[in-house]
């Protein structure tokens, strides 16, 4: 990737997030040693890029641990932020025994996208069990713990928006058991941390979305844009499942404050842009200038969940979150970056 491309796009990602850090107070890490997986994810990206570029600001040593080989602005990131990037694969326990210790470790590596968990169902498990232990047992006395988890676990539940204290009903044969009871794994392992002691916390984070998804990113949202900007949104099924999208900045808004100011171990991580996903087909079709083709079956996807919403009013009581992005001005940001991209990948030809 050019230099010059790189940086437009770093800074692209960098205009928000610098701004919600400063919102959240990360000036509060000034010092600290940070260690943040999945790094060169979309909210591993997003977490990165909050984090404060003065040095006396920010914190005295970050650590971002990539499992790809890095893009040419996440580069930019990492150097913006002082970052010392580590690659390798958190399921191998050679390499997780030579991530550093951290007072403030944040776990958001994991297969978010279902291609990629319903293929590596092991993998999976690793990720989100074992590495979750061994970063456990990095955490400096008196440090803090976040760990990703996912909307997923009220999987089985009925239609409606769940709460912190609901689980879902799957079974272990479940097209995407290895998924959802690994997080729920991690989420029993910050229950034990903290009656342990440990300020660790989880965050069950629903369909984040926007600039700093990458074009072979094979979620809905970002696959009806891309079929946008190629020709036609085409979809798999007629779309009658609902959705709740929450834009990116508002995404690790509430992560940092769950992480450094949460009271709960558990906290619901979503939006309120409520859509299906026909008419999110239809939304991206008005902003691309495509046509939005349905098929001929009523048949839906095996093992998809027919909704997803969240309550929120956990986050609305301990940190007063109100205030969105709406989806339609989260959609053409989502866009106009996935058109640099592309343009960027014709550059390089």
């Amino acid at each position: 990737m050019r230099t010059e491309t790189a940086a437009r796009l770093a800074q692209r990602i960098l205009s928000e997030a610098t701004a919600v850090g400063k919102a959240v107070g990360l000036e509060r890490l000034a010092g600290q040693r940070v260690l943040l997986t999945g790094a060169s994810g979309l909210l591993g990206q997003w977490l990165l890029a909050s984090l404060p570029e003065d040095p006396a600001a920010r914190p005295a040593e970050v650590t971002v641990v990539t499992r790809s080989r890095p893009t040419g602005y996440f580069a930019v990131l990492a150097r913006r932020k002082g970052a010392r990037i580590l690659s390798g694969d958190l399921g191998d326990a050679g390499f997780r025994c030579k991530l550093p210790e951290a007072d403030c470790i944040l776990h958001a590596a994991g297969y978010g996208q279902p291609g990629k968990f319903l293929a590596d169902p092991l993998g999976t498990m690793a990720l989100n069990v074992c590495a979750s232990l061994d970063l456990l047992s990095r955490l400096a006395p008196g440090g803090r713990y976040l760990f990703l988890s996912t909307s997923e676990v009220y999987s089985g539940l009925p239609p409606g928006a769940h709460e912190e204290g609901q689980i879902g009903t799957t079974n272990t044969d479940h097209p995407r058991a290895s998924y959802i009871d690994a997080k729920r794994a991690g989420e029993v392992l910050c229950h034990a941390a903290s009656r342990a002691g440990t300020t660790a916390r989880a965050a069950r984070v629903a369909l984040a979305y926007g600039p700093g998804v990458r074009l072979d990113d094979a979620r809905v949202l970002n696959t009806f844009i891309l079929r946008g900007l190629s020709g036609a949104v085409t979809l798999a099924d007629h779309g009658h499942a609902l959705r709740t999208y929450c834009y990116v900045a508002d995404t690790i808004e509430m992560l940092w404050r769950i992480l450094l100011d949460g009271r709960q171990v558990v906290y619901n991580v979503g939006g309120v842009s409520r859509t299906t996903i026909g008419d999110l087909a239809r939304g991206i079709g008005a902003l691309t200038g495509a046509p939005v083709v349905f098929p001929q079956t009523e048949a839906p996807l095996t093992g998809s969940p027919g909704e997803v919403s969240l309550s929120l009013e956990r986050v609305r009581a301990d940190f007063g979150k109100t205030a969105f992005v709406p989806l339609e001005a989260g959609l053409a940001r989502t866009i106009e970056w996935l058109r640099l991209l592309k343009a960027a990948e014709v550059e390089e030809g």
